[in-house]
């Protein structure tokens, strides 16, 4: 981690920062002359009549204008996918992959890395979301991104990335997480020769705190531990390329300057990362299993109050202390789909492989599915005393929209055509005459 980089804490805050002293005005957002030669350009990712509470918005003050650029072009989307597929049928299956391999062509940066396995929703109509996994060995140096279907929510698996923003710069670590919403300009840049992870593509409602309920005021993720970058600006100019995702397509255009130039800016629409270390665990002390829904980091509401769009949902380290309960996750059928993904170790619900860092798996809508027979056998037989689940780290997207998956996900050779093996070792042991 990058000890230097300084950011400002707190999740939703109206956050106010400046590279230059005085660079932000004082008293209105844009005068007729703002300090510096600044131009003023409001950013805006909600309506500019929803609620008060719920508007978000950031003025920043740049050294040129965002309409300065190139005609956009049309350009192969290569991978990536928007909409649910349609042209393909959805298996009516448990789905699980190996893990994305990383490049052996050389200069993949994280753009040309991307490819999608899932998605659901329409990004024309701000509802769903796609699952994308990136592999790449370059970083971009001249070339920048800008997504204007959804936000990215970012996973790091293996290696450090350098998110270069409009708004300043974020190191994320796998471990850590970051969010760059819709509409924000950036760049990625590798910590190490390699990268890879997953992302969340949320076309619905941005991402917010799940309420705690009787949980209380504290628990879960807490606000002051997600940070956001202070502002910093880089005045470049030569040949460069905007990339931009729009509609489900893939844009260009080119410029003559970097367009992270942003020398101030204050708001409440911004990227921001949180370590998932901080993250404090809800479990029982008595008995039986709780939900996951206690494991909720991010949520995307819907109008319907409980049902998501998606959740963003870990499984970190943590204490199993449970009484005459059945520890690892149950056996059960849910009206929302899961796509999971294992960061680091051995997820406690399939520990004979397969499930495997950078892999994943989708259990959809209704689908049956659990532990595998080896983790049932062991958790029915095991000596109850508190265990610690340590060096693990598992995610799961959770939905309410059915995931597609894609035609590389299901024909792109990384499929396991064995993955439902991993229950049939389970053996029935009903006996009516011992209760």
């Amino acid at each position: 981690m990058r000890s230097d980089r300084k950011y400002q804490s707190g999740f939703g805050n109206h956050f106010a920062t400046e590279a230059l002293p005085g660079a932000l005005p004082e008293g209105q957002n844009s005068p007729q002359r703002p300090p510096y030669g600044l131009i003023a350009e409001l950013l805006s990712g909600t309506a500019f009549t929803v609620k008060r509470s719920e508007n978000l918005r950031s003025w920043l003050y740049r050294i040129r204008p965002s309409v300065l650029h190139g005609e956009f072009r049309p350009v192969g989307r290569g991978a990536v996918v928007t909409s649910a597929p349609r042209d393909i049928i959805t298996p009516a299956a448990q789905l699980r992959w190996n893990p994305l391999p990383f490049p052996q062509d050389k200069g993949v940066d994280f753009i040309q890395g991307l490819v999608t396995f899932a998605a659901n929703g329409d990004a024309d109509a701000q509802s769903g979301n796609a699952v994308h996994l990136y592999a790449c060995n370059q970083s971009m140096d001249n070339n920048f991104f800008q997504n204007a279907d959804g936000d990215f929510l970012i996973v790091p698996q293996s290696g450090g990335l350098e998110l270069r923003t409009e708004f300043g710069i974020m190191d994320v670590e796998p471990g850590e997480i970051a969010v760059i919403p819709r509409g924000m300009k950036f760049q990625v840049r590798l910590h190490e020769s390699t990268a890879r992870g997953y992302i969340c593509e949320n076309y619905g409602a941005h991402f917010v705190l799940p309420n705690l309920g009787p949980i209380g005021s504290n628990g879960l993720a807490n606000p002051r531990d997600f940070e956001t970058p202070v502002a910093a600006y880089e005045e470049r100019q030569g040949s460069f390329r905007l990339q931009l995702k729009f509609g489900g397509e893939m844009f260009e255009a080119g410029l003559e300057h970097s367009p992270l130039d942003v020398v101030a800016w204050h708001g409440n629409y911004a990227p921001y990362k949180y370590d998932l270390r901080k993250f404090n665990t809800i479990n029982t002390v008595s008995f039986d299993h709780p939900d996951p829904s206690i494991f909720t980091v991010l949520t995307s509401p819907t109008d319907h109050e409980g049902r998501a769009n998606v959740d963003f949902v870990i499984f970190p380290p943590r204490w199993m202390v449970a009484q005459h309960t059945f520890r690892p996750p149950y056996f059960h059928r849910n009206v929302m789909s899961e796509y999971m993904g294992l960061i680091y170790g051995v997820y406690d619900a399939k520990p004979s492989g397969g499930f495997d860092p950078g892999g994943g798996s989708l259990h959809n809508c209704m689908l049956p599915h659990g532990p595998e027979a080896k983790a049932f056998e062991e958790a029915t037989q095991a000596e109850l005393k508190p265990q610690y689940l340590d060096k693990t780290l598992a995610f799961m997207f959770e939905s309410c929209m059915l995931y597609r998956p894609t035609r590389f996900a299901l024909e792109g050779g990384l499929l396991q055509k064995d993955y439902a093996a991993c229950w049939q070792g389970l053996k029935p042991t009903f006996n009516p005459k011992v209760r």
